[in-house]
């Protein structure tokens, strides 16, 4: 049957194309004025994969970021190993200088890196670097340079832009001491060992042997989005009859009405016991054109039996693939040839019978696999469908779920969605009702009431729709929903940008497995941005629901501890813990009510702007840094929803597993006189929910003992310290058993036990030195150098084809680049 399909869709799609629903390059315009940085994505745990790497056309193309940030194909490298290895970087911008044996030391790797300190005037000359009293640190401004020559090769995650430099640190020259997210998130593990340890690539790295020859001369193949090609494949198999059949109709009609975009070319295919063309590929031109497709879609069940000829390619074209499953054909036994198709595949599995083949061949083609239940208050075949749109990068053309709600009642529905600055045009209310046509009133937010006489009825689908005229006034709109027979009901809300030139807020979502075993927890994600800015101080839910029926909600944050990488930078993340067999649904619901949300700057990791470097003892300066012009934004209160794919759990034990307190990462030492003052986010029970039983804390004058052998440090006293709910600020203050001398640098580290006596990860290791005022610390004088100071300037140079040459390479044949590496 779905070989019979394919020749249908071969029929059908006679000019390829290719695309990427998640590209993992990105080369688009900067977040904000003149923030041309490049950066990676990445927000998973020490060793996972990142999300993108992010250039934009003016670092591509203008030659003076080669003097700031150092050659692109020395920066692609650094960005590619956040991207691919999920390792971190070796500076900080937060914490530049640390104390090392009573010594001022740059975060660096490794500590062979040579250079002086100085701080950079307004006028651009140089002072020598002042101590901030409180800290006893180098006061804000003071910056590292390096010598431009250097006798260490690492470390690329550190300084890519020296050209000495071309290895990754190795445990036996990594800084284990630098206070950089390299050692906070990955236990102090060099970046060669997360690498060849903890990648995705560690299996393949470790039999990896030196080639015999050089790789051959790559080719390459210029591939560019064209129009969009979607195919319905909707199941009108017997099982299919009823309400079934029902929610599949409104939510393809859904889909034909608000998400695909004009110039689209659709065609709807059904299948039962064989298969049959409805409508060959049209194109999307008008609102009548979409209308005489929704005429088209099946409205019961029935069986046909249709041959067709194949005389056609579908590179790159979509496949949306309805079924319960029960149909009679063997879908397993087809999939391997709708994955040589080249079409991209998702597939939406409407009961837990559907066959598992559905979800290898979205895995394999690119597609999306989404598990929706047929109870209507859910929503989910509706949200389902939200979910596929395919972005063109220009989020101001595509439509915006604010809202996807479901109640079963015998009174009033009620509610309220916020239309934000952000959005306004195009914007629909969509209500689906089970039995009876309600009583359905939606007011504005300056009082205007619009009733039945103003939305649309379609009592064959069981709809109920308010397309707002032109933008929908910005603020609070609420809808009352009034029945008197017990029925289910729904409302999406959907919209698009009220302007052009201002990308609207958008939420993505995801589990970091699709599939689990119990063996290790799940991540639930969430991002929330406006055109590559980081939206934070959002409230966001997660509701997982599994085929049993079982729902669990989760509020995600954004607090940079538990399952959280960073704080503040738009993703909101907690851990999973209530595995249920069987395959689940994720949905996520984001608002911010009467709370001022903030936009963030987004870059976390990437390669480091250099201020210049030490050649022959003489300080040669860089051009400034672009400065980023920030333009303020009113949002004012706003709601989004979004649905990530289906995940499936097989628990490899009757027994639910118990997963320790998640790890902290985020201990803080201090050191007052004799007084040590400690920090941290509490964990949980299990990761970072509920409360961890207690805690055990030891210290150290030495790291290295406390990060291999923690139970030989010297223990603290926390009778006193009573554990608080996970998220909470912990604090603990207490006096060692002896006077602490002055340039003593001490060692501390924590791990949580939960009620089942199940220990956590040991913590970040936080370092603190008692420094007493006046101490002149060796190191920041530069005593003999010469504080003559060399301002380049530079010519800007056009450079387009050897990069874009050098990114293609990387993307199409990462993996074995990845090994060379």
């Amino acid at each position: 049957m779905f070989t019979n399909i394919l020749l249908h869709l071969h029929r059908m799609f006679l000019r390829p194309f290719l695309c990427q629903m998640q590209a993992q390059i990105k080369i688009d315009n900067a977040n904000s004025a003149n923030n041309t940085e490049p950066y990676t994505k990445q927000y998973g745990e020490c060793g996972a994969e990142g999300e993108y790497i992010h250039f934009t056309p003016e670092y591509l193309l203008n030659d003076t970021f080669i003097q700031l940030y150092g050659s692109r194909g020395r920066v692609f490298v650094h960005e590619w190993a956040h991207l691919r290895w999920g390792v971190y970087d070796e500076y900080s911008e937060e914490k530049p200088f640390y104390y090392s044996n009573g010594r001022i030391e740059a975060t660096r790797c490794s500590k062979n890196m040579e250079g002086q300190f100085y701080k950079v005037t307004a006028g651009g000359s140089l002072q020598l670097c002042r101590i901030d009293p409180q800290i006893s640190l180098p006061t804000d401004g003071c910056t590292f340079f390096p010598d431009r020559n250097q006798i260490t090769n690492s470390s690329i995650m550190f300084l890519p832009s020296l050209d000495p430099v071309t290895a990754f640190c190795r445990e036996n020259e990594h800084n284990y001491e630098a206070p950089n997210m390299q050692n906070i998130k990955c236990g102090n593990k060099a970046t060669w060992t997360v690498i060849f340890e903890d990648s995705v690539d560690k299996d393949a790295l470790r039999s990896l042997k030196p080639p015999e020859y050089p790789p051959p001369i790559p080719s390459f193949k210029v591939v560019q989005r064209a129009q969009r090609v979607v195919c319905l494949i909707l199941d009108v198999s017997g099982s299919m009859a009823g309400s079934i059949i029902l929610l599949q109709q409104q939510a393809a009609t859904h889909f034909l009405r608000i998400y695909i975009e004009d110039q689209a070319r659709v065609g709807i295919v059904t299948f039962s016991t064989d298969a049959s063309t409805l409508r060959s590929l049209t194109t999307i031109d008008s609102d009548i054109t979409r209308e005489n497709l929704i005429k088209l879609l099946p409205k019961y069940a029935f069986f046909m039996f249709v041959m067709y000829e194949d005389n056609g390619d579908v590179l790159g074209d979509e496949i949306i693939f309805l079924t319960d499953g029960l149909a009679t054909d063997n879908i397993a036994g087809c999939a391997p040839s709708a994955i040589q198709s080249d079409a991209i595949i998702h597939t939406l599995a409407f009961s837990d019978k559907a066959s598992s083949a559905l979800k290898e061949m979205a895995d394999k083609t690119g597609g999306k696999f989404i598990y929706a239940s047929d109870e209507l208050t859910s929503n989910q075949l509706m949200d389902a469908f939200a979910s596929l749109t395919l972005s063109t990068g220009d989020y101001t053309k595509e439509p915006v779920q604010l809202e996807s709600v479901g109640k079963r009642t015998s009174d009033w529905f009620n509610g309220t969605v916020s239309v934000d600055q952000t959005v306004g045009n195009k914007t629909s209310f969509v209500i689906i009702y089970e039995i009876r046509f309600p009583s359905v009133y939606i007011q504005s937010p300056s009082g205007s009431i619009y009733t039945q006489t103003s939305m649309s009825h379609d009592g064959l689908l069981k709809t109920v729709t308010l397309n707002i005229p032109g933008t929908a006034e910005p603020g609070d709109w609420k809808y009352s929903i009034q029945t008197t027979s017990n029925q289910a009901f729904t409302i999406t809300v959907t919209s698009q940008a009220s302007r052009d030139d201002v990308p609207p807020i958008i939420v993505k979502t995801h589990m970091n497995q699709q599939f689990n075993d119990g063996s290790k927890p799940m991540i639930v994600f969430a991002e929330v941005s406006q055109n590559y800015r980081p939206v934070i101080n959002a409230e966001v839910w997660a509701t997982l629901e599994s085929e049993t029926g079982s729902v669990h909600t989760l509020q995600l944050l954004d607090n940079g501890a538990g399952a959280d990488t960073f704080q503040g930078d738009g993703i909101y993340s907690r851990y999973f813990t209530k595995l249920v067999n069987g395959r689940s649904s994720l949905k996520v619901r984001v608002k911010n009510q009467d709370v001022q949300i903030r936009f963030a700057a987004s870059k976390k990791s990437g390669a480091p702007y250099v201020p210049g470097y030490v050649v022959n003892g003489v300080v040669q300066l860089n051009p400034p840094k672009p400065p980023v012009s920030e333009e303020p934004l009113e949002v004012g209160s706003f709601t989004r929803t979004a649905t990530g794919e289906s995940f499936e759990v097989k628990l490899s034990s009757t027994t639910p597993p118990n997963f320790p307190p998640n790890r902290i990462t985020d201990l803080s030492a201090e050191l007052q006189e004799d007084t040590v003052f400690l920090s941290w986010t509490a964990p949980g029970e299990d990761l970072d929910q509920g409360t961890a039983k207690s805690y055990e804390i030891r210290w150290s004058f030495d790291l290295d003992m406390l990060r291999n052998s923690f139970s030989n440090g010297h223990v603290v006293n926390t009778a006193a310290v009573s554990p608080q709910e996970a998220g909470s600020d912990e604090q603990h203050s207490f006096n060692l058993s002896f006077p602490i001398q002055n340039g003593t640098t001490l060692f501390f580290a924590v791990q949580s036990e939960d009620e089942q006596n199940a220990t956590s990860e040991t913590s970040n290791i936080a370092q603190a030195s008692k420094i007493l005022p006046g101490t002149k610390a060796p190191g920041v004088s530069n005593p003999g150098m010469n504080l003559t100071v060399i301002v380049i300037s530079v010519c800007v140079v056009t450079m387009v084809i050897c990069f874009i040459v050098a990114v293609t390479t990387w993307a199409v044949r990462r993996r074995k680049r990845s090994a060379e590496r």
